[in-house]
């Protein structure tokens, strides 16, 4: 759903300038779902929204749900992934396009409690930051109330609460349409088949290598809170209880709380 509502050029654009507190240039490209493939045998990428702007400026938006603590190295393997994909063979390292990782959390992943965290290359030594053109931003919603006026409107439509200004009604009205149209909505539900499989899959992976010993000692924590988080979604939908305990492993009770 994130990926298809920040295919509006003029959301995305202004989502950007809300978080980077300033003016982004006109985009130019926007790509969603964009596959990185690197090297034979390396583990390729798949980057939720890529956008080019005007200025050459290279912008990834990731939606994160889920601390699967490995939040510094997936953003040092995007950028890998996204240089390489930017400079032709050949080419000069000047050629690399500033870039912007901005990954928006439900979770504290610095556990600061801070609205924004920015991380940028700094040289300790002579006391002042390296630049090689190269930003990372995680967005924390859960400090909404510490965030700025606009982003704390964002953040808080995040959690969950209802839009409150003309660009949260904006996201919202969206929302909406994609729900509404039956083609994007079809889609919907195949990605979220897709995923349902995957968890599955692991979830049976972990069970015969002896992680998990039944309910008592529990799936893996992550996986559990996945289908939760599944469960949610299709409780959204107004799938029934029943088949929505089927799809995910969770019992009726479980999905009933939701």
């Amino acid at each position: 759903m994130f990926c298809t509502v920040m295919q509006d050029e003029e959301l995305c654009k202004e989502l950007l300038s809300m978080i980077l507190r300033n003016k982004v240039g006109k985009i130019v490209r926007l790509f969603r779902q964009k596959p990185i493939e690197n090297q034979i045998a390396s583990k390729g990428v798949r980057l939720d929204i890529m956008i080019e702007d005007e200025t050459g400026k290279l912008y990834d938006i990731e939606m994160q749900t889920t601390n699967e603590r490995n939040l510094p190295e997936r953003m040092r393997y995007y950028q890998c992934a996204i240089d390489n994909s930017a400079i032709n063979k050949g080419g000069d390292y000047n050629d690399l396009p500033d870039t912007f990782i901005i990954f928006l959390c439900t979770f504290d992943y610095l556990e600061k409690g801070l609205p924004v965290y920015t991380i940028k290359p700094y040289c300790s030594e002579a006391e002042q930051e390296f630049t090689d053109g190269t930003t990372k931003i995680i967005i924390n919603s859960t400090a909404s109330e510490q965030a700025e006026e606009n982003l704390k409107a964002f953040l808080s439509y995040m959690n969950g609460q209802s839009p409150n200004t003309v660009f949260t009604r904006k996201l919202e009205e969206k929302v909406n349409e994609t729900k509404e149209d039956e083609e994007k909505r079809r889609e919907y539900m195949l990605l979220k088949s897709f995923e349902m499989d995957a968890r599955r899959a692991g979830i049976a992976q972990g069970m015969q290598a002896g992680i998990a010993q039944g309910r008592s000692e529990g799936i893996a924590q992550g996986a559990y809170q996945k289908a939760l988080e599944t469960a949610k979604n299709l409780l959204g939908l107004g799938l029934s209880i029943e088949k929505i305990a089927q799809a995910t492993g969770l019992s009726q009770a479980e999905v009933e709380k939701l």
